[in-house]
C-alpha cells in the first residue's frame, strides 16, 4: 500500500484498502513493516482484503534506515527481522516479501514461516524471487542494486527508437506514403 495509507492506524488502512480493492480492482494489498503492523495486516485480513506483507529494507522506511543498505547483518537486527516475519504470519498474511538481507536470515525465515517468502536481494533461499521490472528490463540506469540482474538494456533500446522517430519527423521521412490515408 501506498505510503501513509495504513501507517496512521487500522481504521484509515481499512478504508483505503477497500478503496484499492472495490475502485482499484486490487485482489489483494502488499504492506510494509511486522510487528508494528501485525494490528492492521489482522484487521484488513479480518475483512477480507488478503494482504501480503513486507519486512527487511522496506523502501517506505528507507530514509529512517541511512539509505538502502542491507538489514539484519548484527543479531538483534536479525531477530527483530525474523520477529517481524514471524508476526506477519501470525497476524494471517498470505505471504511475505524479504528485502535486501543476508542470505542467512532469509533462509532461516523461510525455513521457520509456513507462508511463502518472495525475495528481492535475500538470496535463493526464499520460495519465490521478484525484480523491478525497471531494474530487470535495464530502463533505469542511475544505480543498479547488487542483488540486480539486467536481462536487457530497454533504456538504450527506446532511447535510440525515439531518436530515430525524431530524425524521421525532421527530415519528413515519416510518415511516408504506406503510413497515410487517402
Amino acid at each position: 500500500m501506498p505510503f501513509m495509507t495504513f501507517q496512521l492506524g487500522v481504521d484509515e488502512a481499512k478504508r483505503n484498502a477497500g478503496r484499492l480493492v472495490q475502485e482499484g480492482g486490487a485482489e489483494s494489498v502488499k504492506l510494509e513493516g511486522g510487528v508494528t503492523q501485525a494490528a492492521t495486516i489482522e484487521g484488513l485480513v479480518k475483512m477480507g482484503v488478503p494482504v501480503m506483507g513486507h519486512v527487511g529494507l522496506t523502501p517506505q522506511s528507507v530514509h529512517q534506515f541511512g539509505g538502502y543498505r542491507i538489514q539484519g547483518r548484527g543479531e538483534a537486527d536479525a531477530r527483530a527481522i525474523l520477529d517481524d516475519a514471524m508476526a506477519v504470519e501470525q497476524a494471517g498474511a498470505f505471504a511475505v516479501v524479504l528485502e535486501g538481507m543476508p542470505v542467512q536470515l532469509a533462509r532461516e525465515i523461510t525455513q521457520r514461516v509456513s507462508i511463502p517468502t518472495i525475495g528481492i536481494g535475500a538470496g535463493m533461499h526464499c520460495d519465490g524471487q521478484i525484480l523491478v521490472v525497471h531494474d530487470m528490463l535495464g530502463l533505469f540506469d542511475d544505480f543498479t542494486p547488487k542483488f540486480v540482474k539486467r536481462y536487457a538494456n530497454l533504456k538504450e533500446t527506446i532511447g535510440g527508437a525515439v531518436r530515430s522517430y525524431m530524425e524521421e519527423v525532421r527530415t519528413e521521412a515519416f510518415p511516408a506514403e504506406e503510413h497515410t490515408f487517402h
